[in-house]
Formats: C-alpha cells, structure tokens, sequence
C-alpha cells in the first residue's frame, strides 16, 4: 500500500497486547515497592482479562518476583509473556513505541525520550523500542523508523482517522525555540495526518509531564472527547479546567461539526507528604471489550466509570484502585502501551 495509508489508530481499534514494565527496587518506586506491586497485580489482572500482556522485566530476578505475585492473584499465566529490557522508568506509555499502521504492516515510531524534558535520567527508557525488536517480540517485516525529536506517547491522542489531540505547554516545553508550524509539522509528518489541535489550557498539580494530553483529554469513537472537568470553584484547577472545556466546545471534526463531550466529574484532592497527587480519570486504558479506568476511592468513582461507559458503548468497565500509582505522577494509561493487532510475532 500507499505511503499515505500509514496511520495511528485510535486506542479502540483491536489491539494484540498491552506491555507494561514491571517495577523494582532501582526504579522510583523503591521506596514503597511493595505496595506498588500490588497496584500492578491489579492492574495486570485487569487487563489480562481482556487480551494478553506483556511484562518488561530488568533481569531474572525480577521476572520470578513477578510471576510469583502474579500466580498467587491466579492470573492466567498463558496470557502474559516477559521480556527483558532495561529501563529507568516503568512509564510505558512515554517509551513505549507508537505503531502505525498500513493493512497488515506496521511501524514502529521511536521518538527521542529525553526523561519528559529532562527532569529524569531516561538513557535506558529512550533505547527500550530496540530492546523490544531485538527481542523478537515484533511481526517479521515490521519497520522501525528512528525521530530525533522529543515526543511522549502521553502528549498525543489519535482518532485513527487523520487528527491528533495535544497541549501546547508540553511540546513548547520539549521545544522552546519551534514555533506553533514548527511544532505541528513533524506531528503531521511522522504520523500522516491532515490535522492537529493543540490545547492551550489545562493542567493538574501533580503531573510532571507539561501537561500530557492523556491526564486532561481523549478521543472516544463517534467524534466524541471525553474529558477531566473541575466543578469545585474553590479548587485552584477549576478556572484553568473550565477554560479547557471552552476550547474543547470550540473544536470541530473534521466535517465541520462539534465533538459530543463527556465531562468526568472531579475527585477529592488526594495530598502525600504535603504534595497533591494528579488524581485524573481521564487517564484510563482502552482494550478489546473493555476499559480499565483508575479508581481513587473516591465518591466520584461512581460517576467517573458512568461516563466512561457513555463514552465507549459495548465495553466493560473495570475500575483500579490507582492511589498508590499517581504517588509517581502517572496513572493507568501512563503505565501502558497498547499494540495494535498483527503487531505481534506468532
């Protein structure tokens, strides 16, 4: 096919497998790793239920922690596979690689990580894409195309049909030299598309990414967004928020015509050692049949999954418990990276 095939799809198409890295004692969450990894159990039982996993793991020693945890959850072991690699974080979503596709062929897009702006050492996380293809974990044929420009998987959303959803605060902070066209103009030639909206508002306390399009807002099917509002006028996000859902409202499809709107209710400050923890619920993860969606134990649970089941019609929703997740500034998606179908070895 056509070069001009090449697209990312959107989060809902069918996908092969979600890889995620497994924590240890050497990454940051040492410090409270047993409590993590039971977040992780979680959150691999969540998604195992609805299509394999693969699990990233820095050495053998880790893999038998792992599986242990993992069998005593009696999550099915024929649904998860390891694979060794380095790196210095477990944000997948971030270093994992962003899979275009074209019919049956697929492309790995391997943006420079530069530790979201160099805030954290990321040497090893920027090299994980050849790890995984060294690894044989990819289809024969599959293409890997190297971008020396700094991109996070969590600064872009794709509908599958030609736009992608982003922040202006997180890409001028990767680049703060590049215009706006300048900005836009490697987004719309590494992933083939006609269009790119960029946000201007937006942010939560708590998030280390420059404000990361998957805390804030997502494209769901049908021309719809679903998006994280604040309805407390005494929380310091809600003119900020407010003013995000102006432009949201602001924004067409490509046809001319208004997204449908799904606003996802606010949860309660969530506050560690004195820090406010980014408790967004936008940040949750699409699979075959389902979604998982991160829970703060919080009233507005509830309402979250509600409006997260409008959004995506026909799915299971399954809420984790993700307070001991957003400790790190991330939350479920951000630990995960979905593979679209046929992306796999046999």
């Amino acid at each position: 096919m056509s070069r001009n095939a090449w697209r990312l799809p959107a989060e809902w198409e069918q996908q092969a497998a979600v890889v995620i890295a497994w924590p240890h004692q050497d990454t940051d969450w040492g410090s409270r790793l047993p409590r993590v990894e039971q977040a992780y159990v979680r959150l691999a039982a969540a998604i195992a239920r609805f299509e394999p996993l693969i699990i990233c793991v820095a050495d053998a020693a880790v893999r038998a922690r792992a599986d242990t945890l993992l069998a005593a959850a009696r999550i099915d072991a024929g649904r998860v596979r390891f694979v060794e690699a380095a790196y210095d974080d477990t944000w997948l979503r971030d270093s994992g690689p962003l899979t275009l596709v074209d019919g049956k062929s697929h492309r790995l897009l391997d943006f420079h990580f530069t530790g979201w702006g160099g805030k954290y050492a990321g040497d090893r996380d920027d090299q994980l894409i050849t790890h995984l293809l060294d690894a044989g974990l990819f289809a024969a044929g599959t293409e890997h195309q190297r971008i020396d420009w700094a991109l996070e998987g969590g600064a872009i959303e794709s509908d599958g049909r030609g736009s992608l959803l982003t922040t202006w605060q997180c890409l001028h902070q990767r680049h703060p030299q590049a215009s706006r066209s300048e900005i836009e103009a490697p987004l719309r030639e590494a992933f083939n598309v006609g269009r790119v909206l960029m946000l201007e508002h937006g942010y939560l306390q708590g998030d280390d990414t420059d404000a990361h399009i998957d805390t804030l807002a997502r494209f769901a099917p049908d021309d719809a967004i679903v998006f994280q509002a604040c309805d407390d006028p005494a929380d310091p996000h809600h003119g900020e928020l407010a003013r995000m859902h102006e432009e949201l409202a602001a924004l067409r499809t490509a046809d001319g015509q208004p997204y449908r709107l799904h606003a996802l209710p606010w949860a309660q400050a969530i506050v560690d050692e004195g820090r406010r923890l980014a408790a967004s619920y936008a940040n949750y993860l699409i699979v075959n049949g389902g979604v998982v969606m991160p829970a703060y134990g919080d009233a507005a649970d509830a309402r979250a999954r509600a409006v997260v089941a409008a959004a995506h019609p026909g799915r299971e929703i399954v809420a984790v418990d993700a307070r001991d997740l957003i400790w790190q500034n991330g939350s479920v998606h951000c630990l995960t990276m979905q593979l679209p179908a046929g992306a796999l070895a046999v």
